[in-house]
């Protein structure tokens, strides 16, 4: 007859009153080994823990962090808690304040930190970190707040790092900027020296909350307490003239920057470019292109179409022009949205041939031309009345493979078939198109059909002119 094995649990049967009992009868238990005398099962963990009955506190730490039920690993850990030899490893305490505030049980987290305090464990910043990332996590900034009075309640002086989290956290929400600076304030009080970052942080939420002046004064701070400034605090101020329109400021900055051996970012430039092309200061933007990679900062095709824009805007496409071709010889290729702006720039001024030359550019470099583009050509040359140019445009644009808008077919395909009756030229495009033309019929899906028609019709145009001329 086989006997069920035995288990000697009078080390831990004083313990297991509660439900969760059997679970860690279970759990903490080995499997069973069998005597060759008596057959009896003798538990490992007495064997090799006389002291404690669930084992070593890394077991229970891994045992809390693999429970996906966060109350259960709360009534694990207060469990063990209740036996006076076994105390629970630092590890255990975060990684349960972790699970408790991702799983919105915030209210058991003061439990947790009193039994880490009680444990004689050493206060460190790792645990402020845990709390802080539970806290902003949870969206509750008033708790960050509180977290940093929470680390002086607990006889630990704040790091820098962790100041410069709570400020992040507390000026991303709404009506927290004054308590994030009045926080600021009071920090050097209780011995938290803010650095660079501390600065950043609030310079830029000032300069989002249009408070520049609030901004420029904490950079003047910092001069003064010997804190230096980085290049993204430079960026941030500047970046907040431009936003209140003051372009003046911003270069008085710039040339900070450069005296005191700084290189400037590219986002740097591409704020103060956008600025000064608004300002219609083309010369100044022109300027400061030139001086990019003279002073490190190699100029990307943002700024140069920055520069192509403002150009064309103030009806400089020639000057415009010249960036472009600048571009190459300082290894910047121009890209869709430098030819298109160019075109539209040059036909808006009414130079539609050079706006050919560089569509045909365009599409020998492999990029596909926007409608606009197409549709911008092909109206200025009709209205001075070339329609073999207007055509050339249709054609290059349907030999690349590219659709035309249907403004453009409604302005081509009248003045090409002024011969044709409507009755027939509508039977035309509904054959080329497979379906049936009405109100809101997209031309533009006509394409290959339409464009070996409207070639067709400019053959047969330039026979009868040839056959003329003959007579």
């Amino acid at each position: 007859m086989i006997r069920r094995p035995i288990y000697n649990s009078s080390a831990v049967s004083r313990h297991l009153t509660s439900p969760i009992s059997s679970f860690f009868r279970f759990l903490f238990s080995s499997s069973p080994s069998y005597s060759s005398e008596n057959n009896t099962h003798e538990p490992i963990v007495s064997k090799r823990n006389p002291k404690s009955p669930f084992g070593s506190p890394t077991r229970v730490q891994k045992l809390i962090a693999s429970q996906s039920d966060p109350l259960l690993a709360k009534e694990i850990f207060d469990y063990a808690s209740q036996h006076p030899s076994f105390r629970h490893s630092q590890s255990s305490h975060l990684v349960l304040i972790l699970k408790l505030g991702r799983s919105g049980h915030i209210n058991l987290i003061d439990d947790v930190l009193a039994k880490h305090r009680s444990s004689g464990y050493p206060i460190t910043g790792e645990l402020f970190t845990y709390l802080i990332k539970v806290y902003a996590e949870a969206n509750l900034p008033e708790k960050v707040f509180r977290t940093f009075y929470k680390m002086i309640e607990f006889n630990f002086t704040p790091q820098p790092k962790h100041l410069n989290r709570i400020l992040e956290v507390l000026v991303s929400h709404r009506g927290y900027l004054r308590k994030a600076f009045e926080l600021f304030k009071s920090a050097r009080l209780h011995g938290v020296m803010p650095n660079t970052r501390t600065y950043n942080i609030l310079m830029q939420a000032f300069c989002l909350n249009d408070d520049l002046s609030i901004a420029y004064k904490l950079f003047g701070k910092m001069l003064e307490r010997d804190v230096v400034p980085d290049v993204e605090s430079y960026r941030i101020l500047i970046q907040g003239f431009c936003r209140k329109g003051q372009v003046n400021g911003a270069m008085e900055l710039l040339e900070d920057m450069l005296n005191k051996g700084f290189v400037p970012d590219r986002l740097s430039y591409t704020t103060l470019l956008n600025s000064l092309c608004r300002k219609t200061q083309l010369r100044e933007a022109y300027k400061v292109l030139c001086r990019m990679k003279l002073k490190g900062c190699n100029p990307d095709i943002v700024h140069y179409n920055t520069m192509i824009l403002g150009f064309c805007i103030q009806g400089r496409a020639m000057d415009a022009r010249k960036v472009l071709e600048d571009m190459s010889s300082n290894g910047c290729s121009p890209d869709s949205v430098s030819y298109r702006t160019l075109i539209v720039g040059l036909c808006g001024e009414g130079m539609f041939e050079e706006g050919k030359k560089y569509l045909q550019e365009m599409i020998l470099n492999g990029f596909a031309p926007h409608f606009s583009v197409s549709n911008c050509l092909v109206k200025g040359f009709c209205s001075f009345g070339k329609v073999e140019e207007a055509c050339d445009v249709v054609e290059l644009v349907m030999k690349n493979g590219d659709a035309l808008h249907s403004d453009t077919w409604e302005m081509i395909i009248p003045i090409v078939c002024k011969e044709d009756d409507s009755e027939k030229l509508k039977m035309f495009i509904e054959d080329a198109m497979k379906v049936e033309i009405s109100g809101d019929t997209r031309l533009v899906d006509a394409g290959i059909g339409l464009g070996s028609y409207l070639s067709s019709k400019r053959q047969v145009k330039r026979k009868n002119v040839r056959e003329r001329r003959r007579l």
